[in-house]
């Protein structure tokens, strides 16, 4: 079953076929996939396809993906999630994204502290990546404040719209959790 997850201003639940509109209108935004991985979404079935496999992901256990809503408002304002999930290492990448209009608010904090909890302490991950544009300034900073550390470069990591990008490898792991019980 999908864990849903409350912070005091959001809800992270699991991300339907019904969302569909609201996952073209994030990814069709180009502020939003500017740094993503990802090229910007021109059509609704690409967001049908991302939400299928997000589900397909959570199934094998390879990733979870949640939705983000502000409590009592209906509709997504962004998703976050683990990806490239191994259970049998204990570690997990982490990704989000909020849609501009939300931005500098806080949410993206909130919900990534939200699931780096659960990460750590109900998924017993002891090490979450995260990999990040080396322009994508604002997200390290995010990481940063909540405890990852840099690592390193990773030189034309990510390939997107026909050029390939440099990232910053950030990590955060689980003091209590090391395995050395």
């Amino acid at each position: 079953m999908f864990p849903k997850l409350e912070t005091k201003r959001l809800v992270l639940r699991e991300i339907l076929p019904s969302d569909a509109e609201d996952i073209y209108s994030i990814f069709s935004n180009e502020e939003v996939t500017k740094y993503y991985g990802l090229n910007t979404f021109k059509k609704i079935e690409q967001a049908e396809k991302l939400i299928e496999a997000f589900t397909i992901n959570f199934q094998s256990e390879k990733g979870m993906r949640w939705g983000i809503e502000k409590k009592g408002i209906p509709g997504l304002i962004g998703t976050i999630g683990f990806n490239s999930w191994s259970k049998a290492h204990r570690r997990a990448e982490i990704g989000y994204e909020i849609y501009p209009d939300f931005w500098r608010n806080g949410y993206a904090s909130e919900a990534v502290a939200k699931i780096v909890d659960h990460g750590f302490q109900e998924m017993e991950l002891i090490r979450i990546g995260a990999i990040v544009f080396v322009e994508n300034i604002g997200s390290s900073q995010l990481l940063m404040k909540q405890g990852f550390e840099k690592e390193g470069i990773l030189r034309k990591y990510m390939y997107q719209n026909n050029e390939a990008f440099d990232v910053i490898m950030l990590s955060k792991c689980n003091r209590q959790n090391n395995g050395d019980e």
